[in-house]
C-alpha cells in the first residue's frame, strides 16, 4: 500500500508540474520594424502582447518598413492605447550593417527596381532617419528605455538562460549586433522565430513572381541575416514569403474585429487600413499555436552577399546538397498552414481585452 500510495503521489506531482508548465507563459522578446499606426507590424506585436501564452520581456525596434525613431514612438503609443505600458520598448539599430540608402537607390539603374524599400521608399512619407512626423494616433506620454536593443537582448537572455525565444520580424540588424557582442547569445536562447526570406512563392504578385528569391527583411540588411542564420540557435523557425502569400487580411476579419469594444480591437479598427498578406502575424501566431503549421521542411538557409542584382537574395539547400565549407544551421521552413485556424486565433487575439503579464 505504501508503494502504491507513493506511486500515486509521484504521478499526481508529475501531472501537476505538467499542468503548471503548460499554463506558464513562454518568454519572448519581440524584435520588430514597427511602422504604424496599425498595420501588419503593429498587429504582429499585438498578437504576442495580447496573448496569455506569451510573456513579452520587451520590444526591441529596428529600422525597416520605417525609420527606427519614428517606429519607437508608434509602438509606445500603441501600448498606451491597448493598456500595456508594462512592456518596455528599446531603441535599436537605425541603419543596416553595410547596405546604405544612397547606394541602394543609385543601383536601381542597373539592377532594376522593387515596389518596396521600406524607410527608403520614395513618396509623401519619405523623410530623414531622425525626423518624427506628427503621429495620427497622438504622441505617447511614455518613454523608451534608456538602453540599446543589442545589450537589452543579451541581458534578458542571460537572466533567463534557455527560456527566451527571439521573435524577429524585421531586418535582423539588432540580433546580429547582439551576436557580435556576445558569441554565446544564440545558444543561450530557446530559439529564434524569423519572418524573412523567399524561395519560390506561387503567386502572380509581381514583387515575387519575377524575382522569387527577393524578400525585404533579408534584402535590407543581408549581412545581418547572414550572421543570424549561421549562429548556433537551439532551433530556427522561418516564415517565408512562400507561406505568407497564402494568407490575407480580409474585410470580413476586420468586420469581426470591429464588433469588439476592447482597446486593441478599436486600435486595429481605427488605424489599420491595409488588406494585405499577414506576414509577421503568421510567424507570431504559429509560435503561440504550432498546430497552425501543417507542413514544414528542414533546409539550410543563407543570404547572397555578392554585390549585384541578387544581393540579399535567399539561398537554400537540402542536407544532401548543402555546401560543406559553410557553417550552416538547420532551419524549420514553414510551407503550409491551417488557414481557418490561423485566422480564428488572430481575430480572437485582436478582439481580446488587455492581458497583463505576471
Amino acid at each position: 500500500m505504501r508503494r502504491l500510495l507513493f506511486a500515486v503521489m509521484v504521478a499526481l506531482c508529475a501531472m501537476t508540474l505538467r499542468a503548471q508548465s503548460a499554463a506558464t507563459p513562454r518568454m519572448v522578446i519581440i524584435d520588430q520594424d514597427a511602422s504604424g499606426p496599425g498595420g501588419s507590424d503593429q498587429m504582429a506585436m499585438m498578437v504576442l502582447v495580447q496573448s496569455p501564452l506569451a510573456k513579452v520581456l520587451g520590444i526591441t525596434v529596428v529600422t525597416g518598413d520605417a525609420w527606427e525613431p519614428e517606429e519607437v514612438q508608434h509602438t509606445l503609443r500603441m501600448l498606451e492605447i491597448i493598456h500595456r505600458t508594462d512592456v518596455p520598448v528599446v531603441p535599436g539599430a537605425v541603419f543596416p550593417l553595410v547596405r546604405n540608402q544612397a547606394e541602394s537607390m543609385a543601383e536601381r539603374a542597373f539592377v532594376g527596381t522593387s515596389p518596396w524599400y521600406g524607410a527608403w521608399t520614395e513618396g509623401p512619407r519619405l523623410h530623414g532617419p531622425y525626423v518624427i512626423p506628427p503621429l495620427k494616433e497622438g504622441e505617447p506620454a511614455t518613454k523608451p528605455l534608456n538602453d540599446d536593443a543589442a545589450h537589452f537582448l543579451i541581458r534578458q537572455v542571460r537572466a533567463h538562460p534557455h527560456e527566451v525565444t527571439i521573435y524577429a520580424a524585421g531586418p535582423l540588424t539588432n540580433i546580429a549586433l547582439a551576436l557580435a557582442i556576445d558569441p554565446q547569445f544564440a545558444e543561450l536562447t530557446r530559439g529564434i522565430v524569423i519572418m524573412g526570406g523567399s524561395m519560390s512563392p506561387q503567386t502572380n504578385d509581381p514583387e515575387f513572381a519575377t524575382h522569387p528569391r527577393h524578400e525585404f527583411n533579408f534584402w535590407f540588411d543581408p549581412e545581418a541575416a547572414h550572421i543570424v542564420l549561421r549562429a548556433a540557435w537551439p532551433r530556427i523557425d522561418l516564415t517565408t514569403v512562400d507561406i505568407s502569400v497564402k494568407t490575407l487580411f480580409s474585410h470580413a476579419m476586420m468586420d469581426e474585429i470591429v464588433k469588439s469594444p476592447t482597446p486593441a480591437a478599436q486600435y486595429v479598427a481605427k488605424y489599420t487600413t491595409e488588406y494585405h498578406y499577414l506576414w509577421d502575424e503568421l510567424a507570431a501566431v504559429a509560435w503561440l499555436d504550432p498546430k497552425i503549421i501543417t507542413k514544414e521542411q528542414v533546409l539550410y538557409v543563407d543570404v547572397d552577399l555578392t554585390r549585384g542584382p541578387n544581393y540579399g537574395d535567399t539561398l537554400t539547400w537540402t542536407e544532401s546538397n548543402r555546401p560543406k565549407d559553410r557553417v550552416l544551421q538547420p532551419v524549420h521552413v514553414h510551407e503550409d498552414l491551417d488557414a481557418p485556424r490561423f485566422y480564428r486565433d488572430f481575430v480572437d487575439l485582436m478582439k481580446a481585452p488587455p492581458s497583463p503579464q505576471p
